[in-house]
C-alpha cells in the first residue's frame, strides 16, 4: 500500500496542540508528511507528544495565547526550517462557565475574549504576512455552532465564536486576489477537554454533557479540516458546520407569565 503524503512539504502552524482538535490534526497533518509547529501553555503535555510522536518534522513550542509577547517571541524564535507557515491552525480556545450573563464572572469573560479573539488575531496578523508575501497559505479558525445558536450560557462564549465567523470571511473579503484560503470551522457537540475546562476540573460535570450522545470526537474534527486542505487550491470552503446526528437546533424558549 503506497503513503498518501498529502501534506508533503507543508508547514502547518497550529495553537492549542496539547490535546483535543489541535493535536488531531497535528497528528494527520505529521502522518502525511508534513511538518508541524505545536504549540500550547502546557509544556509537560507537549514534550509528551514529542516523545511519542519522535519525528524531527515536529517542534514544539511552549505559547500563551493570551500574552502578547508569548506569541511574538515564540514566532520570532522559529529554526529556518519551520518559518515559511503554509496552514495555520487557529485552535486555542475555551470556554468558561455555563451561567447567565447576570450571575457570570467578568474575569471569564476577559479570558474568553483574549484567548478566543485577541490571541487568533494576533497569531493571525503576524503569520499572514509571510503568506501574503509568499501569495500562498490556508487559514483554518475553530468557531462554534454557539456562534450561530444562542443558547442559556453562552453568552460571551457564543459572542467570541460570532467573532471568529466574521473575522474569517473579513479576511476571505481582504484576501480577494491572493492565493490564500480562509475556513472557519464550526463543530457543534464533541467530546474533548472542552467541557472540563468549562467546569473548571468537574469530570463528573462534563462527562454528564456526553452521557448517551454519540458525540463528535477530535479526530472527526481534524478529519473534516484535512479534507478541507486536500481540495484544488481554486475551492474555499467559507464556513463548515459539523455536529453529530443525535445534536439538533433547539426550540425557541418563552418564559410564560401565567
Amino acid at each position: 500500500m503506497s503513503i498518501d503524503n498529502w501534506a508533503n512539504g507543508k508547514i502547518a502552524f497550529i495553537s492549542g496542540a496539547t490535546s483535543g482538535f489541535g493535536q488531531a490534526l497535528a497528528r494527520r497533518i505529521l502522518n502525511a508528511g508534513g511538518k508541524v509547529i505545536a504549540t500550547g501553555r502546557r509544556k509537560d503535555r507537549l514534550d509528551a507528544f514529542s516523545q511519542e510522536m519522535n519525528n524531527q518534522n515536529l517542534f514544539c513550542l511552549e505559547m500563551d495565547v493570551t500574552d502578547p509577547q508569548s506569541i511574538e517571541d515564540g514566532l520570532s524564535s522559529l529554526p529556518a526550517a519551520f518559518q515559511e507557515i503554509d496552514i495555520l491552525f487557529n485552535n486555542a480556545g475555551l470556554a468558561l462557565g455555563l451561567k447567565g450573563a447576570h450571575e457570570a464572572s467578568l474575569s471569564d469573560w476577559n479570558t474568553m475574549i483574549d484567548t478566543n479573539i485577541k490571541g487568533l488575531v494576533h497569531i493571525t496578523n503576524i503569520i499572514l504576512r509571510g503568506m501574503a508575501a509568499r501569495n500562498s497559505g490556508d487559514i483554518v479558525n475553530v468557531g462554534s455552532v454557539a456562534g450561530t445558536y444562542p443558547y442559556f450560557g453562552g453568552n460571551v462564549y457564543g459572542a467570541t465564536k460570532a467573532f471568529v465567523h466574521q473575522f474569517s470571511l473579513n479576511l476571505r473579503a481582504d484576501l480577494l486576489g491572493k492565493n490564500i484560503r480562509v475556513t472557519s470551522i464550526e463543530p457543534g457537540m464533541c467530546e474533548t477537554e472542552f467541557s472540563e475546562v468549562r467546569f473548571e476540573g468537574d469530570k463528573e460535570k462534563a462527562a454528564k454533557v456526553y452521557e448517551g450522545v454519540h458525540a463528535l470526537s477530535a479526530d472527526d474534527v481534524a478529519l473534516t479540516i484535512e479534507g478541507i486542505l486536500r481540495l484544488p487550491s481554486h475551492i474555499n470552503v467559507n464556513t463548515i458546520e459539523i455536529m453529530p446526528v443525535q445534536q439538533a437546533f433547539a426550540g425557541f424558549a418563552i418564559h410564560r407569565n401565567i
